[in-house]
């Protein structure tokens, strides 16, 4: 109590000192619910509002009174499922997350913020009374929540170009995150994808790293500007904690190189870099440049390898790149069990990683060895006190800025904004500018909503969990309706005509020719390395739906959900209009808005689409000298419509 009077009587002085940097509480027309129409800042508000004096006084208050412990306790994430009843308190933990499909047993806004009040409850009951933070992957919407919002994917997103609309995603994300109590998101992914086998693809933007740059920063400042329509709280500085995830150049692993086994061996993801320095600064750098600048507090590791080394262990990087000469101030975690990579002695590898400059462990399960290790470590000398010192007021620094202290416990003001008509359409419209069209032969595109008979097939087309991909409900996603949402087959039942025929067969056991057909293929959910892929090309069965379409449809017109640019060049000519729509997410009815011509089309590739497996990979730096048979299918930014490419030729390579 005499602690939290002295910083209490501290903050006050010096915001009276700082007035002008501290907004006023503002009066909103609908006091009961100040969240009905967000919007964000154009100024970074978590680099302006709490002087950083205030927060460095707060740690250094609270650093000399904690124990070797405490300390440890703060540098320990432990997953959800693994706590024990107690143990934070027993043994401090600073964090908890929730995995891939980690949700409570009743996936509900009001048991998720039970199960996160219940766990802030217990870290509170601690001597000094530390908050914890509580992590998910929101890669695409917090998309572990039944009834959330869930957006495209980031492939998608690099389709638009639009970093205003990415950045009110990552706004509307955080309010549906705060919702439930959720402070940290594991999310934007700033990998620079250069060979599209890597199941990871569809969680980037782009092959391009100035597209990466640029949206990934957009992301990274919805979520942690706060808007302006909220009430000020002059303790919180970030709305939801942003991660920059994984550093460093993990789309640049090598073919082949995974050692990894989970249902399946890993063939890229996880596996080792061999560019030089050199390149690794130009191709993967910069996003993480731009992010720190942007005002990043939270950077996770990568699994991956630099020249046989992981990542986890590349103090070089850690310490004297990102920490050193980025100056990244905030704090790095480590991914899922990173750190028991390093080396098959944990002992070692637990040293090594602390030291290469890993300030949080994302344990996940067996926390209590962490900590004994830790401590044995500084017993022996081999992991300092400074560096423990470092590691905590780092953590603390971030937990001051999302001020945990003053207001741990869920704002149940922001409940009914997940998944609210707002946060529906501004994913529609994302959806809208996502969608790239491939080929238009005889402008069959936009469909006639009065066409009079039109056959619709594929499993995709009425399929949420498709539509959303993997980092869905669960962590390799599922097909289903695990979501609320609309799917491509409803956009298109609600936008013909009254008086048009509309039919729907998943396989496309149609008997008379409709004066359209639409078909719609593609990958079925996956996630990470179990979605590394030597074989891109469509499935034997999706060749043949598009071929008993062909024979029942007057124009056919493919539609392809996919997390990559997939190999067509066999059935390209079997369509009329070929469209991507990569994975939508919960508001799929937006495929329809644009091939129905509500609006136009605008998306473009974000990366480049192959003629051939052989190609693979390719990508903007590889293509600049091929032609011909040897030149991709449709080249980086490609896209017909609004986008402004003109329709390929047709080349017949076999």
């Amino acid at each position: 109590m005499v602690r939290k009077l002295f910083i209490g009587c501290l903050i006050v002085f010096l915001i009276s000192a700082c007035s002008p940097l501290i907004s006023a509480p503002v009066e909103t027309e609908n006091q009961s619910n100040p969240f009905s129409n967000p919007q964000i800042n154009s100024t970074n508000d978590y680099d302006l509002n709490l002087p950083d004096q205030i927060t460095e006084n707060q740690v250094k208050q609270l650093l000399l009174q904690m124990t070797l412990e405490e300390k440890i306790g703060q540098m320990t994430q432990v997953e959800k499922n693994s706590i024990k009843t107690l143990d934070i308190t027993r043994y401090y933990i600073g964090s908890i997350l929730s995995g891939g499909g980690g949700s409570p047993y009743v996936n509900s806004i009001n048991e998720w913020v039970k199960m996160i009040d219940g766990f802030q409850k217990e870290a509170l009951s601690t001597r000094l009374s530390i908050p914890i933070i509580y992590g998910v992957d929101a890669i695409h919407g917090h998309a572990n929540l039944y009834g959330a919002t869930v957006f495209p994917q980031p492939i998608g997103l690099g389709a638009t170009r639009n970093s205003e609309l990415v950045r009110e995603i990552g706004q509307a994300t955080a309010i549906e995150m705060l919702a439930t109590g959720t402070t940290w998101n594991f999310a934007p992914i700033l990998a620079v994808p250069q060979d599209i086998r890597w199941g990871r693809t569809y969680e980037s933007y782009s092959e391009n790293t100035q597209v990466v740059t640029e949206l990934g920063t957009a992301y990274l400042q919805g979520l942690q500007s706060i808007p302006v329509d909220l009430y000020s709280k002059p303790e919180k500085n970030i709305f939801v904690l942003a991660t920059p995830k994984h550093y460093l150049g993990d789309g640049g692993t090598a073919f082949g190189t995974a050692t990894q086994f989970i249902f399946k061996p890993y063939l890229i993801d996880q596996g080792d870099m061999t560019y030089d320095e050199a390149s690794i600064r130009a191709k993967f750098l910069p996003p993480y440049q731009k992010a720190v600048e942007s005002g990043a507090l939270s950077i996770m590791i990568s699994f991956s390898s630099w020249n046989g080394l992981k990542m986890h262990a590349q103090q070089y990087w850690i310490e004297e790149v990102l920490k050193g000469e980025l100056s990244f101030q905030g704090f790095v975690v480590s991914d899922w069990g990173g750190i028991d990579q390093i080396s098959d002695d944990y002992y070692s590898a637990v040293v090594t990683g602390i030291n290469a400059g890993i300030d949080m462990n994302m344990v996940p399960y067996d926390y209590v060895r962490f900590i004994d290790t830790m401590k044995q470590a500084v017993e022996n000398e081999d992991i300092s006190l400074d560096r423990i010192d470092d590691a905590v007021q780092r953590i603390l620094t971030v937990k001051y800025k999302l001020g945990l202290f003053e207001s741990p416990y869920t704002d149940t003001l922001l409940m009914d904004q997940v998944g609210s008509e707002q946060h529906k359409k501004l994913a529609r419209q994302a959806v809208r500018e996502s969608v790239v069209l491939l080929k238009n032969d005889n402008d069959v595109l936009p469909l006639s909503k009065s066409t009079q008979l039109v056959y619709i097939a594929g499993q995709a087309a009425d399929d949420i969990g498709i539509q959303c991909g993997g980092w869905t409900i669960e962590w390799q996603g599922k097909s289903g309706d695990i979501q609320p949402g609309t799917t491509i087959l409803e956009g298109f039942m609600a936008g013909f005509s009254p008086e048009s025929k509309v039919n729907y067969d998943r396989n496309g056991d149609f008997q008379d020719v409709a004066d359209v057909g639409i078909v719609v293929v593609g990958e079925k959910p996956y996630a990470e390395g179990v979605g590394d892929a030597n074989d891109l090309s469509l499935s034997a069965d999706d060749i043949d739906l598009i071929e008993r379409m062909r024979k029942h449809s007057q124009e056919l017109i493919v539609i392809i959900i996919s997390g990559r640019p997939m190999i067509i060049t066999s059935a390209y000519q079997l369509a009329d209009a070929w469209v991507a729509a990569w994975l939508p997410g919960t508001e799929g009815a937006g495929v329809a808005d644009v091939i129905l011509g509500d609006y136009a089309f605008t998306g473009k590739l974000a990366y480049t689409w192959p003629r051939s497996m052989d190609q693979l990979p390719i990508n903007l730096n590889t293509t600049s000298s091929l032609d011909g048979c040897d030149a991709p299918l449709f080249s980086y930014g490609y896209g017909l419509g609004n986008a402004g490419s003109a329709s390929i030729e047709w080349l017949n390579c076999d």
